[in-house]
């Protein structure tokens, strides 16, 4: 999986996988002046080591916004809630690693894929149902802030049956 690189068309986004094993997942992530702040997530089980390239990162964690320049060195233990994005006016490199790696390059696959389809909105958010399924199904690592992780599963069972109907288990193992 080493250097290959993939581009959200929606968000602008580009992430080149450098390299990826059991134990971490390393790629460099580019993002456009002026990104849109992701929703609040966070990651049960691993933690994320970022280093600023080129530009500079917002980083919103535990309530505040900072913005961290060239050279500096970012550490987002697991369960810290955040959202990372461009806010300013070029484009913003950064070296992204997280361990363990677990099925974060297939997450990440699967969101370019279907914002290059055309199934998510303007900010590359897919519909509630797809974006219930694949909560679900990569909740080991990636969980939305909001809503609760409780509401998110009872969320899950009650949509089940479009899941099954639309074949999602088919549509989404596959990136």
């Amino acid at each position: 999986m080493c250097d290959q690189t993939i581009k959200n068309l929606v968000t602008g986004q580009a992430i080149r996988f450098i390299e990826t094993n059991d134990n971490s997942l390393e790629i460099q992530s580019t993002y456009l002046p002026f990104s849109v702040e992701p929703p609040i997530h966070y990651h049960p089980f691993q933690d994320e080591y970022i280093q600023v390239v080129e530009g500079e990162l917002t980083i919103r964690m535990n309530g505040e916004i900072n913005v961290y320049r060239q050279g500096s060195l970012i550490h987002i233990p697991k369960n810290i809630r955040h959202s990372t994005w461009n806010s300013g006016f070029r484009k913003t490199i950064v070296n992204w690693r997280v361990e363990p790696a677990m099925d974060t390059a297939v997450f990440l696959r699967t969101m370019a894929r279907l914002s290059n389809e055309g199934a998510t909105d303007s900010k590359g958010r897919p519909s509630l149902p797809v974006m219930v399924y694949l909560l679900k199904r990569y909740g080991k690592t990636y969980r939305l802030e909001q809503p609760a992780y409780l509401v998110q599963q009872l969320l899950y069972i009650l949509l089940f049956p479009i899941f099954c109907l639309k074949k999602f288990n088919s549509r989404f193992n596959n990136p």
